[in-house]
């Protein structure tokens, strides 16, 4: 049958800053292999490939707010298309209303859950309980949901237990095995002052509760003093959580002159694939995540993953054979002995891996392995594919 696909998203190439936004910029160039038409709807200034709405309240309005403002206009831009597709809580009202006004099937997918990111009160106020609002209704309503992860859609089900499992499916993220790949020039890791005889351990990701950076900064406290730490973090959350991680960081810097170091821009990727490259060690260290793309980006670079045991990280990473993995229990983050006892378990498991390079190595080459048989882009697109025919069949059934 024909199918025109509508991707409603808040970022899209080039202007991408978390997860969504490579899942999506991966996977719109692989649906076009499978459907007659695909559009995409995104936010932000104008770019080649989609229709970019600005945020249209004032700049004084609440975050939130004007979030939704710009979904009612993506949502009025939509053409005609047998299938709305939205990504996060920043487009799913779009999908919404989209579904609603074009009488045409809407699906969701779930890259995280509001429920489970309660320190976005301290990011959006009053606008969490519009963002948890805007998502619940479009989960509730939609013809199918996506999960990335089958601990996902164990979240999403408890979640909002009024969804019936039968529409919610997992189809997991992927990764560019061509765009991630052992790079073995130095040019990058040379500029950043990297010492290529020491071992180094390296982060990449924004700075955010959901993340843990924080804790992987304590942790790194008691790594081997040989070890190096490389932080490619940025765009905080908030000013608390900044000035939170700045003094850890400050008193980190102290202890270990030399052998940390933060850099706050954004890198192209292509230079975040150098540094995952010439990495030990890549730490994960979320207390929150529904797959984790980053720790993908790191085993296509052929680099061992030490990982928080939370969410989908265990999908993706396997203990012992692609990396190790530390158990946390979100449920006791106010727990200031669990959290200590998570920050020590950690450190001991990459200073494991930076006194044995040749299980470090062994670990990093299963991991690519790993990526191109169970992770590409053009078996994730057939599958959603699939899941947009059923989301069409349970619409006109309704």
């Amino acid at each position: 049958m024909a199918l025109r696909v509508s991707i409603l998203t808040r970022e899209y190439p080039p202007h991408i800053y978390g997860g969504a936004g490579v899942h999506v910029g991966q996977l719109v160039p692989q649906l076009r292999r499978f459907a007659d038409s695909v559009e995409v709807q995104c936010m932000g200034e104008p770019r080649e490939g989609a229709t970019a709405h600005p945020e249209t309240f004032p700049e004084g309005a609440n975050a939130a707010v004007r979030v939704i403002g710009t979904d009612v206009a993506m949502a009025n831009a939509i053409g005609e298309v047998d299938v709305i597709h939205s990504h996060t809580w920043y487009a799913n009202f779009a999908g919404l209303l989209g579904s609603k006004l074009l009488d045409v099937p809407h699906v969701v997918t779930s890259h995280s859950l509001e429920p489970h990111r309660p320190w976005k009160a301290e990011q959006l106020g009053g606008g969490y309980r519009v963002s948890s609002w805007a998502e619940k209704s479009a989960f509730l309503d939609a013809a199918a949901v996506i999960s990335v992860s089958e601990g996902m859609r164990r979240d999403v089900l408890d979640s909002y237990p009024e969804l019936d499992p039968a529409r919610v499916h997992v189809v997991k993220n992927g990764i560019d095995t061509d765009e991630f790949r052992p790079d073995g020039d130095t040019d990058v890791v040379d500029s950043l002052g990297v010492d290529r005889d020491r071992p180094l351990v390296v982060f990449v990701g924004r700075i955010t509760r959901q993340k843990g950076l924080v804790h992987l900064v304590r942790a790194a406290q008691e790594f081997d003093p040989d070890t190096q730490l490389l932080l490619l973090a940025g765009a905080p959350d908030t000013p608390e959580i900044a000035a939170e991680f700045e003094d850890a960081f400050a008193e980190l810097s102290k202890s270990r002159p030399g052998s940390v170091r933060w850099v706050p821009e954004m890198l192209p990727r292509a230079s975040v694939r150098q540094v995952l490259t010439h990495a030990t060690v890549f730490a994960c260290p979320s207390v929150y995540e529904p797959l984790g793309i980053v720790n993908l980006e790191a085993m296509a670079c052929e680099t061992a993953v030490v990982a928080s045991a939370v969410g989908g990280i265990p999908e993706v990473v396997v203990d012992g054979q692609t990396g190790s993995l530390v158990s946390y229990d979100p449920k006791q983050a106010e727990d200031p002995a669990h959290v200590a006892g998570f920050e020590a378990r950690f450190a001991e498991q990459v200073n494991r891996l930076t006194r044995d390079p040749a299980l470090a190595a062994r670990y990093g080459t299963a991991g690519r392995q790993r990526c191109i048989e169970e992770f590409s882009w053009e078996h994730i697109a057939a599958q959603t594919i699939a899941v947009y025919e059923k989301a069409i069949a349970f619409h006109h059934s309704r």
